[in-house]
């Protein structure tokens, strides 16, 4: 079953047809998003428990004590944030850029034996791209595990990247969603991003984008500005493009 897009004060999105294979149009009448900007780490590629496994053998290698509860709360943070975060109850002495590099070094390694997708990212990120929507990578990983994905897509899949050690702030700061939105000289109001953190969700609202967030690891309550699903599967282009004109109108 589909996933039906609800607004958490307004009346349920108008459900759409996909696109017929081979890229048709959307059905008369459903305006696109101008683009859509996409979170990598469990919205794109469930790439966390990568993270997470990877946190777990560094704090214990240092003699540490980790939970999930610690690791759910660097769920979206930016990873100087997060190797804080291990310094402080992690009880890793390194220094935030070493542990952020060493982390990276094992997810990028994991990411190239297996590209763990989220159901029903890349049929709706081929929808877009059949239909000629932009597409922005917008991921608090830096770029050179962003590249790591996007080199197993078709060449490109995404106009644009911005990652973390692209921005100044990292989410939930608006600049790396007002900066994608900027580098594919679209209004952010026109376009939709999908997350599935409450950090990656809260910089794409303060950024003045309307938000999709997909649930996964970590809840998402409903807040204005954005409408939450547990899945895009079924999710089409045509969509997110009511979704966007509904969170406009909504304020």
């Amino acid at each position: 079953m589909r996933p039906e897009l609800r607004l958490s004060d307004q009346e349920a999105v108008p459900q759409q047809g996909a696109v017929p294979e081979g890229g048709a149009a959307p059905e008369e009448g459903a305006a696109l998003p101008a683009a859509v900007l996409w979170d990598m780490d469990g919205t794109l590629v469930d790439t966390e428990p990568y993270w997470i496994e990877c946190e777990f053998a560094l704090v214990e290698a240092h003699g540490g004590v980790w939970s999930h509860q610690h690791a759910q709360a660097l769920v979206g943070q930016n990873l100087l944030t997060s190797a804080r975060y291990i310094r402080r109850h992690g009880g890793v002495r390194w220094p935030a850029e070493a542990i952020v590099e060493h982390l990276l070094d094992g997810v990028v390694e994991r990411v190239r034996r297996h590209v763990p997708w989220r159901p029903g990212a890349r049929e709706l990120l081929t929808e877009l791209n059949t239909l000629g929507v932009p597409c922005a990578l917008v991921t608090m990983s830096y770029r050179r595990l962003a590249q790591t994905v996007i080199e197993t897509l078709p060449a490109g899949s995404f106009a644009t990247l911005v990652a973390g050690d692209d921005v100044t702030h990292g989410k939930p700061h608006p600049e790396p969603y007002l900066l994608a939105a900027r580098n594919l000289a679209v209004e952010p109001a026109e376009c939709v991003a999908i997350e599935d953190s409450p950090p990656g969700v809260a910089s794409a609202v303060a950024a003045g984008v309307p938000a999709l967030g997909v649930e996964h690891l970590v809840p998402l309550p409903p807040s204005a500005g954005r409408q939450v699903i547990d899945t895009l599967v079924g999710v089409t282009a045509a969509d997110l493009g009511l979704l966007a004109e509904r969170l406009r109108a909504a304020g």
